[in-house]
């Protein structure tokens, strides 16, 4: 089996879903430019049928874009695909992404329907997306709710019908990971036709279980991953693209690999970020502020030691700055003095006891000690710095 994951980038559409993140198509162009410079393989561009901005947002990115597929939103109904494929039309490598529920959730309760009548509408989407497109992208929405053997009848009988790439999504992020990477090997193992396609994950983060299903996913067969920048998305939000392709580029022995330029997934955060007007938890895996920052004296001390003593990540590797030592009534010595080095002063034994208690002191009243308050404790104990 191919050990490339491909990387389906949806900050886009289901991003941008997020209340008060909404862009404007330049806002759109300028970061479909970044992500394919990141080395996104799929941009989903957005919903075209949605809005004439959308579709005109779409058509846009489409002339931009050089390498990566763009990829247009559709419902399983003739006039959203035709939609997205007008949307489509100059780019230079496009695929439709439509499909409709699985569940008997959304069966019963949103389409009002019965499992007949959606396998019938499933192949009649698919069939019709494939005489304007090549490429055909199927979702069937709730797999993660689903029964298994009524959702393999269904995706055999689309990819039967042409589709390229099956998308399998926990739309409301309920699986455990566990049962979803059973979900993917069920589907491998029952599915006539599958190793012809591309199995895609999609999870959502309802349970904060997004970004360890897709890795549960593509453990057991799928090769392409639809996450977003920060995790942003619908509700909870989406699989993280920092957080699973930093997994597989940690954990090598996987042997799953991308061809995401790590070194700028910090810069597309901020980015990301700012033009969604939606700050980054400072906690946050890999892109956070606080995500290679060391406070407690412990951990300064290792990290100063050997630095692989607490970070798994060299920052460098995600275009982070490097790591930080944050001096708090936690810190030690150890990371007391080192601060102190780089500002010029070279304490002896006895002099750094006496600033250190002096520091606390300080630590207490304020919760993190900046350099000039350290300038200040050394100008009250009479030390100079060394030019």
């Amino acid at each position: 089996m191919n050990n490339r994951v491909y990387v389906f980038d949806t900050t886009l559409r289901d991003g941008e879903q997020v209340p008060g993140c909404q862009l404007n198509t330049q806002e759109k162009i300028m970061l479909a430019r970044e992500l394919e410079a990141l080395g996104v393989d799929v941009i989903e561009a957005g919903f075209p049928i949605s809005s004439p901005e959308d579709f005109r947002s779409v058509q846009e990115i489409s002339k931009v874009v050089k390498e990566a597929i763009v990829c247009g939103l559709s419902r399983a109904v003739e006039k959203d695909i035709k939609a997205a494929a007008d949307a489509l039309q100059y780019a230079k490598r496009k695929r439709i992404h439509t499909g409709l529920g699985a569940s008997d959730f959304h069966i019963q309760h949103k389409f009002r329907s019965n499992r007949e009548e959606m396998l019938e509408r499933a192949v009649r989407a698919v069939k019709y997306a494939k005489s304007l497109v090549e490429d055909v992208e199927f979702f069937a929405e709730d797999a993660g709710r689903a029964d298994p053997v009524y959702l393999a009848k269904m995706v055999e009988l689309v990819i039967a019908a042409g589709a390229t790439v099956i998308n399998v999504p926990d739309t409301t992020g309920y699986c455990l990971p566990h049962e979803y990477g059973q979900k993917i090997k069920y589907l491998v193992e029952n599915v006539k036709g599958i190793d012809r396609v591309t199995i895609s994950v999609h999870c959502h983060n309802d349970l904060g279980l997004a970004t360890a299903n897709s890795l549960y996913g593509l453990i057991n067969g799928a090769r392409q991953v639809e996450c977003t920048i920060n995790g942003i998305g619908e509700r909870a939000g989406n699989t993280s693209l920092e957080e699973i392709v930093m997994i597989l580029k940690t954990h090598a022995y996987l042997g799953l690999e991308t061809n995401i330029k790590t070194q700028q997934l910090c810069p597309v955060s901020k980015l990301v970020s700012r033009l969604m007007r939606m700050p980054v938890q400072p906690n946050k895996a890999i892109v956070g502020a606080n995500a290679f920052a060391h406070s407690s004296g412990i951990h300064q001390d290792g990290v100063l030691k050997h630095r692989e003593n607490y970070e798994i990540i060299n920052p460098t590797d995600v275009g982070a700055e490097g790591s930080k030592i944050v001096l708090t009534a936690r810190s030690g010595r150890a990371a007391l003095n080192f601060r102190l080095e780089k500002l010029g002063f070279k304490l002896t034994r006895e002099e750094l006891d006496i600033a250190y208690e002096q520091f606390l002191i300080i630590a207490d009243q304020c919760k993190n000690v900046d350099d000039d308050q350290l300038c200040q404790l050394m100008e009250k104990m009479k030390l100079k710095a060394e030019v």
